[in-house]
C-alpha cells in the first residue's frame, strides 16, 4: 500500500482529491491536513463524507507527515509549496504540487507573473510538468511533479497536436476560455458570491492571467519555437467545468486529413482524451477525468477552431494529480479515475 498525505485537504481541489483517493484500493490515507480546520473531522467540514472519511484534520507539518507517507499532495495557493519542499524531502518522497510553484521553468517568469518570491529555485529544474499525455516518461521517474493548471490543461491539449506537427501559424493563436466558479477556490471573495456571479458572464485577467506563461511554455516546447498567445478567461455562473475555444490560422497547404492525423497520432490510446465527433460541452465531462476535444476548420477564413472541455476540479486538478501518482507508482493509470459524466 502507498501511504498518501494531502496538505490543503479542505479546499475544493483538496476535497476532490480526498474523494478520488478514498476510492483507490492501492493507497492508504495517512494524513489529511488543513490549517484552518485542524482538530476537526474531515466529514464535519464536508458532511457528504460522513462514515466514509472521518479522519481528524491535522496541522500541515510536512516533516512530521513525511515520516509515514510515500507521496505528499500539496493543494495550496501559490507561494507556499516552494517554502515547504526541500531536496532532502525529495530524496525519499514523491511530492505532487497542485499549485503553481514548480510549473514554470524560469524563476523570473514565475516571480513576474505571480508577484511573489520563489523560495526554492534550485528545485525548479528537477520538477516535471505533470501533463501525462506529453510528459509520461518523465513523470514515471520524478519525485517532484508540478500538476498543471485547469485552463492550461484544457488549452494545451486542444492545441498541442497542431503545434507538434507544425500545422498552424504559432503567432496567430487566440484562446477564449470559460470556467465555473469553483476554479477560483473556496476562499471567501465578494466577486464570487452567488448574487455577484449568477445571471452574468465576465472576462477577467485580460492580457494578464497567470496561466498565460504556462500555456506558452508548453506550446513553445511542442512547436520548437517561441509561442505567444492571446488568452482571455471568463467566469461562467456554474460550479465546475472549463471550455477552451482556441483559434489559429492554418499554414498554407494544410488539409483536414493532416489535422485529423495529427490528433490521432497524439491521442489514440490515451485513456483520458476523447476525440469527439460532437462539439464538447462541460456537462459531457462533469465529474470525470476526461478532456473532450473536437475541431472545425473554417475554409472561408483559413482558421481552425479547436475546442476542449474538462472538469476543472478533476482533469484540471485532483484527477490529473491522481493520474500522475498512478504513473509514478506503477498503478494502472486509470485506477480510481474511470467513470462517466454526472447527468
Amino acid at each position: 500500500m502507498v501511504s498518501v498525505a494531502v496538505i490543503g485537504a479542505t479546499g475544493y481541489a483538496g476535497s476532490e482529491l480526498v474523494n478520488i483517493l478514498s476510492r483507490h484500493d492501492g493507497i492508504r490515507l495517512s494524513h489529511l491536513c488543513s490549517h484552518s480546520y485542524a482538530g476537526r473531522k474531515f466529514s464535519e467540514i464536508y458532511p457528504s463524507f460522513f462514515s466514509r472519511v472521518d479522519s481528524v484534520l491535522e496541522e500541515d507539518d510536512i516533516k512530521r507527515i513525511a515520516d509515514d507517507s510515500d507521496v505528499i499532495f500539496l493543494a495550496l495557493p501559490h507561494g507556499i509549496a516552494s517554502a515547504l519542499v526541500s531536496s532532502e524531502l525529495l530524496k525519499e518522497k514523491v511530492v505532487i504540487d497542485l499549485g503553481a510553484d514548480f510549473r514554470l521553468k524560469d524563476k523570473d517568469t514565475y516571480e513576474a507573473w505571480y508577484k511573489t518570491e520563489h523560495r526554492s529555485p534550485e528545485l525548479i529544474a528537477s520538477a516535471v510538468y505533470g501533463l501525462p499525455e506529453v510528459h509520461r516518461k518523465d513523470i514515471r521517474k520524478s519525485h517532484l511533479i508540478a500538476n498543471p493548471g485547469c485552463y492550461t490543461t484544457c488549452s494545451i491539449l486542444a492545441l498541442y497536436p497542431l503545434l507538434k506537427h507544425g500545422l498552424i501559424e504559432s503567432s496567430t493563436i487566440v484562446v477564449d476560455a470559460k470556467s465555473g466558479v469553483s476554479g477560483a477556490g473556496r476562499g471567501e471573495k465578494i466577486a464570487n458570491l452567488f448574487c455577484e456571479v449568477n445571471e452574468s458572464v465576465k472576462a477577467y485577467g485580460v492580457a494578464s492571467h497567470r496561466h498565460t506563461p504556462e500555456i506558452e511554455q508548453e506550446l513553445s516546447a511542442a512547436a520548437g519555437e517561441e509561442v505567444r498567445i492571446t488568452f482571455t478567461p471568463h467566469l461562467i455562473p456554474m460550479q465546475r467545468g472549463i471550455l477552451s475555444t482556441c483559434y489559429a490560422m492554418l499554414k498554407s497547404g494544410v488539409k483536414e486529413a493532416d489535422v485529423e492525423d495529427a490528433y490521432h497520432e497524439c491521442y489514440d490510446g490515451e485513456p483520458f482524451v476523447r476525440l469527439s465527433p460532437y462539439l464538447p460541452e462541460t456537462r459531457f465531462v462533469k465529474g470525470t477525468n476526461y478532456e473532450d476535444i473536437s475541431y472545425r476548420i473554417d475554409n472561408r477564413t483559413g482558421r481552425i477552431i479547436a475546442i476542449g472541455a474538462i472538469d476543472n476540479l478533476i482533469k484540471g486538478a485532483a484527477g490529473q494529480a491522481v493520474q500522475n501518482m498512478n504513473i509514478a507508482f506503477g498503478f494502472d493509470e486509470r485506477k480510481a479515475l474511470e467513470g462517466v459524466a454526472v447527468i
